[in-house]
């Protein structure tokens, strides 16, 4: 059944989905920010935690010297940015304010919608612990970033790459959950899908990229070698310090973390065509746009490291991670409608076959 075939949801179903939708937006903007405040080292900035109160900047010079006194006590300022002025502090401080304040705002996105379609009764059978779990999921990810930013106001002049991984890891899952919600809630008779075998690989291989990907972001491992393809003369620097134990070095060792990231993009690059593949003959626009998302990320990747970080090229590698996020779900859910609807044909062999794993309890599991 082609795209156009599909009948359209009904009215409800179709406005929860555009609530969700326009939450995937906030998302995919809030990641775009969190990669410009982390870019441009703002994120330890804000050394406070006030989710309410937060919320108003400091206006008066009394209100910018306090928050400005508070940052000299962290070891970022006293051993990196010591004597800087009040004016390049309130730069720095602006990026992290604005991170925070959408944060704000995914939060109420992710509520009051909540809330009206649930008094209204407009949230189908099925989905209520689906809508209600991604905006426990947004609260979580604020308790997270917070978690992140304190480990940098103590002994450290950054924060942890490994709760940076966590943070980012966390944002492109709800980004994702929220999408394939979205979806779901636009396909015949708003139906929940399951995942192919397929996709679930795909997934995994995804999901291993992203995190190395912020392993090299929370490193500054990105810095390590500005060459391509080979780092300085060789595959992989036959000079490079070794950690002890060998598993550091997977999470640790900077050298090591760009190498794996340089080529398991190219792992991420076969399930991509695989995907592709399959669903070009379901939807043209799918395989295109998962062709040209992961091609793009793969160029950017590689200018990132010849620009020597560039701030606007590794904001745009940044952005187009999320939409690789997109592509690869939209294709598995083209996919996953395609298996569905042969599996209500007699007769029919193909995707039926496949095992698959669902997203959603059954609804004997669900009574």
């Amino acid at each position: 059944m082609t795209d156009a075939a599909l009948p359209r949801p009904t009215a409800r179903p179709l406005a929860v989905s555009n609530w969700l939708l326009s939450l995937c937006a906030l998302i995919f903007v809030m990641v775009v920010v969190g990669g410009i405040t982390r870019l441009t080292e703002s994120g330890l900035s804000i050394t406070e935690w006030k989710p309410i109160s937060g919320a108003i900047p400091p206006i008066t010079e009394a209100q910018w010297l306090r928050e400005f006194e508070l940052y000299k006590r962290i070891p970022e300022y006293q051993q990196i940015n010591n004597g800087m002025s009040l004016a390049d502090f309130k730069n720095i401080f602006f990026w992290e304010w604005v991170h925070r304040q959408l944060g704000r705002v995914i939060g109420l996105v992710a509520l009051l919608p909540l809330l009206w379609f649930a008094v209204k009764k407009a949230i189908p059978r099925r989905y209520g612990w689906r809508t209600g779990s991604i905006f426990l999921l947004v609260c979580v990810q604020g308790a997270i970033g917070w978690w992140m930013v304190a480990s940098g106001l103590t002994e450290r002049t950054d924060v942890s790459h490994v709760r940076l991984a966590v943070h980012l890891l966390t944002a492109l899952l709800i980004f994702g959950f929220t999408l394939w919600t979205a979806l779901d809630l636009r396909s015949e008779g708003a139906v929940p899908r399951r995942i192919p075998t397929i996709g679930l690989w795909a997934f995994a291989a995804l999901a291993l990229q992203l995190l190395f990907g912020a392993y090299v972001a929370g490193l500054d491992a990105g810095y390590a070698f500005n060459s391509w393809p080979l780092m300085g003369d060789e595959i992989y620097p036959s000079a490079a310090p070794w950690l002890e134990p060998f598993f550091r070095n997977f999470v640790d060792n900077p050298i090591t973390v760009q190498f794996i990231h340089r080529w398991w993009a190219f792992v991420v690059l076969v399930f991509a065509v695989a995907l592709a593949r399959r669903v070009r003959t379901l939807s043209r626009r799918h395989s295109a746009a998962l062709h040209a998302a992961i091609g793009l990320q793969i160029l950017l990747g590689i200018g990132t490291l010849l620009s020597g970080m560039n701030l606007h090229v590794a904001v745009a590698h940044q952005a187009t991670a999320v939409l690789v996020v997109a592509s690869f779900v939209a294709a598995v859910h083209r996919l996953a409608g395609a298996r569905a609807t042969a599996s209500t044909l007699p007769g029919t062999r193909g995707f039926e076959d496949e095992p698959n794993f669902p997203l959603v309890p059954s609804e004997a599991e669900a009574r």
